[in-house]
């Protein structure tokens, strides 16, 4: 077996069996595969495609060429979210003390951020004290005792990923479906999670451009789930505008307290629909026991007590949990409407990519993030305003990208003569049963 065959084999559109997909990942993996021919299959399958079974054949040799968590130790069952990713998509650590208290463990490993959107971790870490880099052990105990924990990748979790995603990025094949599902899904399964919901976002704001590509996506990956032996399902969601109103480390960690304190926002709507369907996953609820459910975490005040009771079993000061005005944010300017009218929509994109220039987010894994800038929206799709009101809030330190940061807010936000369709949050659901349309 030689790796030219294989890219003949593909260019000429023929189907790879399981082996030569397996040589080839481990032969990339261990260099003994270089680049330029690494390259070469991987555009020749951006141009034509892989079969179901050649996408879960990739995912799983991805998978086992690295470290694949047990969670079985715990004892019960445990559930994972994964977005794709977005602005303000704070969604994890709302739905964390959510789950827990609906007793099934969450076992969260989460990443930086990089570019315009937002990592888990850096949220966290706004949070003075507050430890992303437990050790396994520390880790499983976190979550045994309070039900929820949330660190970074520290596992060595499908290497062959990371090295491929890197070539990929530089070869203009990242915009490839089987490629994307091998990549989210490998790390997903060596995650150790029986049950596992995917937020597939669509949008200004995410990956995929439309709903369409995007439920094209969830549905593979659903697929490669089911064939793996896990409990799987994937919402379709807008992220064409921010999730939350509140987009930037420390005011997103605010967001969230609003959220498990019960403001009834764009944030609180996504989490309740996700919320819902993972717990229906786990087969121990149906949609109404789990909106009960839901609903009782947060009334009770139980889901905010959770989230203080993570925060502090991580090291952090949880008294942030309860007196959100600690935290430190930077000087308040505005962005307003120009003339009266309807927003009737937004380029997410760049309102993640003002906070960028607040120093809010990082361009390169090097740079040092503030965590007391960001941006609060004001107003949503949909929303009449007139000439003068505040479109959003932008905080900054010491006027560092305030400018350019306000330029690109403004143009981000359109304001037209005719109101808008309604905006719905979710347009889909998928799991081994087929599609749900909203």
């Amino acid at each position: 077996m030689n790796i030219v065959d294989i890219i003949e084999k593909k260019k000429t559109k023929q189907e790879l069996t399981a082996e030569e997909i397996r040589f080839f990942v481990n032969g990339f993996t261990d260099g003994s595969i270089p680049d330029y021919q690494m390259s070469a299959l991987l555009m020749a399958v951006l141009l034509n495609g892989m079969t179901d079974a050649e996408t879960f054949a990739m995912t799983d040799a991805m998978l086992h060429s690295g470290d694949v968590v047990d969670m079985s130790a715990l004892g019960g069952t445990v559930v994972d979210k994964h977005s794709t990713g977005g602005i303000g998509d704070s969604t994890t650590l709302a739905l964390a003390p959510i789950l827990a208290c609906c007793g099934v463990y969450v076992a969260k490993m989460s990443g930086r951020g990089l570019g315009f959107t937002g990592g888990t971790i850096d949220k966290l870490e706004s949070i003075p004290g507050f430890d992303t880099a437990l050790s396994e052990e520390e880790f499983f105990d976190v979550v045994k005792r309070v039900g929820c924990a949330v660190i970074g990748q520290t596992a060595n979790l499908a290497p062959a990923d990371k090295k491929i995603y890197a070539l990929r990025d530089v070869t203009g094949t990242v915009n490839s479906i089987p490629l994307i599902c091998a990549s989210i899904m490998s790390k997903k399964l060596a995650s150790g999670s029986d049950t596992i919901l995917l937020d597939v976002k669509y949008g200004s704001g995410a990956f995929m451009p439309d709903p369409e590509s995007a439920l094209e996506l969830a549905s593979k990956m659903v697929a490669i789930g089911a064939l793996a032996g896990k409990r799987i399902g994937a919402l379709i969601t807008d992220m064409q505008q921010p999730l939350s109103d509140h987009v930037g480390n420390s005011l997103e960690i605010i967001g969230i307290i609003d959220v498990l304190r019960g403001k009834k926002n764009r944030l609180y709507s996504e989490v309740r629909e996700v919320a819902l369907r993972l717990l229906a996953l786990t087969g121990k609820y149906t949609l109404q026991t789990a909106e009960k459910a839901f609903c009782e975490a947060i009334e009770s005040g139980k889901a905010l007590n959770k989230f203080a009771e993570m925060v502090q079993a991580q090291h952090g000061d949880a008294d942030y949990i309860f007196h959100p005005e600690k935290f430190e944010i930077g000087a308040r300017d505005v962005v307003v409407a120009d003339r009266d009218g309807y927003v009737t929509q937004m380029v997410a994109a760049d309102i993640g990519r003002a906070v960028t220039r607040l120093g809010g987010g990082r361009m390169t894994k090097s740079d040092v993030i503030d965590f007391s800038v960001g941006v609060i929206m004001r107003v949503a799709i949909g929303n009449k305003v007139k000439r003068g009101d505040v479109l959003c809030e932008v905080y900054h330190n010491g006027g560092r990208g305030l400018s350019e940061a306000k330029q690109l807010v403004f143009n981000a936000i359109t304001v037209g003569d005719e109101r808008p369709a309604e905006h719905k949050i979710a347009y889909a659901y998928v799991d081994s049963n087929g599609v749900e349309m909203y």
